[in-house]
């Protein structure tokens, strides 16, 4: 047999089949639209009408003006079904991925809907099953807001990014620190998207920063030490001291920690 005669595989056929496959079934489906305008693809879902940004609203922890500049901020998306989509952006307008979050009316996650990440979506929709294992694509994680670490000229065409001064607050979820952008925009508010996703990873883009965290709480102070260690290791990984705030174990009632509240939930019930 000849060499000319043994079958290739060939990344550049097999990415423009697929993307053949997303331009015909994009319209029927959650996620992805692709089109030739080159917009990003948080750029093309931008969007405050999800039922996440409404309920904000609604329940009065944010005013309809600030929950518009608080989604040109993050980034927020909407998903078809009216899911917010938590874009995961890096320093370099990279996309490392997206989290499709439901909530019910109340603000609370609707856990009957459990979220999801775009890249899986992705792949459930879009890739065959006998596409080669090895070659899907992997995703990192970055901190939800990490894309406002920015320190170029992009502030003065973007007027919602914080000065590059700003110190740096850390809380668990996206929710938390949406709310406290604007309630409280003298920190520039990040979240890892729970209470695992924290590392000392993570925080590296933060070096040089003036950096706090803000662990949500509980009845057995799990939370608070979790992330305590954490702090520590991330400090010498990063080189540069990290504080963590014990408002909530100090402040926080039996009842609030209880329901393991976050910072946002305590100063609205105040």
């Amino acid at each position: 047999m000849k060499t000319t005669d043994i079958p290739t595989f060939s990344f550049r056929r097999e990415l423009a089949r697929i993307r053949t496959r997303i331009d015909r079934e994009a319209s029927s489906h959650l996620i992805v639209r692709h089109d030739n305008s080159e917009q990003p693809i948080w750029q093309q879902h931008l969007s405050a009408n999800s039922h996440f940004c409404r309920t904000l609203v609604a329940n009065g922890y944010l005013t309809a003006e600030q929950m518009r500049r608080a989604a040109r901020r993050y980034r927020l998306g909407m998903a078809r079904d009216g899911g917010v989509i938590f874009w995961q952006i890096g320093l370099q307008e990279q996309v490392y991925d997206g989290k499709i979050m439901y909530y019910r009316d109340n603000c609370h996650r609707d856990h009957s809907h459990n979220p999801t990440w775009v890249s899986a979506e992705l792949k459930n929709f879009y890739l065959d099953d006998d596409f080669p294992a090895d070659c899907l694509p992997t995703t990192n994680h970055c901190l939800f807001g990490t894309h406002l670490l920015r320190e170029d000229d992009t502030h003065a065409a973007e007027p919602d990014l914080p000065h590059p001064s700003t110190p740096v607050a850390v809380v668990e979820a996206e929710k938390t620190a949406i709310i406290c952008s604007e309630r409280y925009p003298d920190f520039l508010w990040l979240a890892p998207g729970g209470l695992e996703a924290l590392t000392p990873e993570v925080l590296f883009p933060l070096r040089n920063r003036k950096i706090i965290l803000f662990p949500d709480t509980d009845d057995t102070g799990e939370t608070f030490g979790r992330w305590y260690q954490i702090a520590q290791r991330a400090q010498r990984l990063l080189g540069c001291p990290i504080r963590v705030s014990p408002i909530l174990e100090q402040r926080a009632t039996a009842d609030q920690k209880r329901r393991k509240i976050d910072i946002a939930d305590f100063l609205f019930e105040q």
